[in-house]
């Protein structure tokens, strides 16, 4: 039924979407304005707005922001992808056969966005070491992230944000390895398409137009640096010319690359975007100084410049990844409650004695913990739980569903999971994969109680759909990364991503009705 609270709900809605594809503001700030709007209407309480600050998901989202850090600064990233690349003369296909499977495995327990600035300008310098064209796997790179994060309970937000709305829902969580139960088949699937495929679709090298124009005539000591604009640099939506780069950083923009061309001329017009790569002329203090900040999401200069743990830092960082791994999976056995009763040895449990013991044995600096939390995502997060419940409690989402189900001639549950599939992945390549997820569950949630079936496959169904973001370079950070240092275009993108999304979808809607029945 159409009511008054839910037309302010879709309202707030249409305005959020509207917000997150003109790039008005951060994607936190503009789902927190939404929820406040909600709030003006008496549709969410203050108690029900502020509960997604306090979800266990939510922290364990930011904990894991903190461990993946540590395996960063242990230099045993680095260390991983040099083993990897083949040092003789070798194909596109063999190379990517000893990369990918192994990015996946690691991006299932480690968030994607450090693999990602850790392996990408690795790799690009061994490709032109070896005469090979980088374009050829900097994309595979974020791809194989992204299917190795549907795998696991902890490998992408997107997972653990379901994961909370579930149980605030009332029903089981997920186990950390039941999603794989699908997860593994795309991404199996995945790395094979990939390999057999993405060097035909992707581009050869594209050139970089502002580097044989300034190198004569700069001093020696200056070289250049690319550097992906992060969420914290302040100069985003200003102009070149009005944003004194210089005097904030001590370098000097040459080129912008975005969205595959490249910007040399009448560069003091042109607006910083966040995901822009800028090709700077700077010193060698710029990466010593910059390197640990948020301002700039990646930085290279065709030089080694990731982390350098010694030899027992990097085993004991992986020492505790393994452990916190097999804790968590191990804390859900019905033995454990027994063992330990009082205390739940879920994911947050072994994630928190994680994320101290590295504070205190300094895998991470603890005295700048907060710089690596990307507060803006947790802030998204939140938001999306109360942006949830806002649809439940006016009623909206009964009513989109109610829609779904009419629209459909066949109303097969089969059918609706589909549908919800489609509605999911396109909210999450056009705004961010925690808003779609934030959008998409409510709807789980009515389709299966109009329906009279099990929820469980519509919220596994979420959880593929929202992380399957390969057509388009915005709905994903590594997406983001790789297109900046890889010169690509959108259409990029499209080419080798949207077959790939088709992948995802077949394997998804006929597999997870046979592993979780309706």
């Amino acid at each position: 039924m159409l009511t008054f609270e839910v037309i302010i709900v879709f309202l707030g809605l249409i305005g959020m979407v509207t917000a997150l594809l003109l790039d008005k503001m951060r994607p936190g700030m503009i789902l927190f304005s939404v929820t406040v709007f909600f709030l003006c209407f008496g549709i969410l309480t203050p108690k029900e707005m502020l509960e997604g600050f306090s979800n266990k998901g939510m922290i364990t989202v930011a904990l894991l922001f903190l461990i993946s850090e540590g395996v960063r600064q242990s230099g045993a990233l680095g260390q991983l992808i040099k083993k990897l690349l083949p040092q003789e003369k070798t194909t596109v296909m063999k190379a990517q056969a000893r990369m990918l499977p192994v990015i996946s495995f690691v991006s299932a327990f480690l968030n994607n966005t450090p693999v990602v600035v850790i392996f990408a300008p690795i790799v690009k310098r061994w490709a032109e070491s070896v005469c090979i064209p980088a374009t050829k796997f900097l994309i595979p790179i974020s791809y194989a992230t992204i299917l190795g994060g549907m795998c696991t309970l902890i490998g992408t937000s997107t997972n653990l944000v379901v994961d909370g709305m579930i149980l605030d829902a009332g029903y089981k969580g997920f186990g950390m390895f039941e999603l794989g139960r699908v997860g593994v088949f795309i991404a199996l699937a995945g790395i094979l398409y990939l390999l057999f495929f993405s060097s035909g679709l992707l581009p050869e090298a594209r050139k970089n137009t502002a580097d044989d124009e300034y190198v004569e005539a700069e001093p020696s000591s200056y070289h250049r640096v690319e550097a992906v604009i992060g969420v914290r640099f302040p100069g985003i939506n200003k102009r070149v010319g009005d944003f004194n780069f210089a005097r904030h950083y001590g370098a000097e923009v040459k080129e912008i690359k975005r969205s595959g061309v490249s910007i040399t001329n009448n560069l003091s017009r042109v607006k910083f975007h966040e995901g822009d790569t800028l090709v700077l002329w700077a010193d060698d203090s710029f990466i010593s100084t910059w390197g640990d900040s948020s301002v700039f999401v990646l930085l290279a200069n065709g030089k080694d410049t990731e982390p350098k743990g010694d030899r027992k830092k990097r085993w004991f960082a992986l020492t505790l990844l393994v452990l916190m791994i097999v804790g968590a999976t191990v804390g859900e056995l019905p033995f454990m409650e027994e063992l330990f009763p009082g205390v739940e040895l879920d994911m947050f449990f072994f994630a928190a004695v994680t994320t101290v013991i590295m504070a205190w044995t300094k895998l991470f600096p603890a005295r700048k913990y907060t710089k690596y939390i990307s507060w803006d995502i947790l802030i998204t997060i939140a938001c999306a739980f109360a942006i949830s419940r806002a649809m439940v409690n006016s009623g909206a989402s009964g009513f989109i569903a109610h829609g779904i189900i009419d629209m459909s001639d066949d109303y097969s549950p089969h059918v609706l999971l589909a549908v919800l599939f489609i509605i999911t992945n396109l909210f999450t390549e056009l705004i961010t994969n925690n808003a779609a997820a934030a959008l998409a569950f409510p709807l789980a949630l009515s389709l299966s109680d109009q329906l009279g079936v099990s929820p469980t496959p519509f919220f596994v169904v979420i959880c593929i759909a929202a992380s399957a973001s390969f057509f388009t370079p915005i709905g994903y950070q590594t997406n983001l990364i790789v297109q900046g240092i890889g010169n690509y275009k959108f259409t990029d993108f499209v080419r080798v991503g949207l077959p790939l999304n088709i992948l995802t979808f077949i394997i998804s809607v006929i597999l997870i009705p046979m592993i979780w029945p309706f």
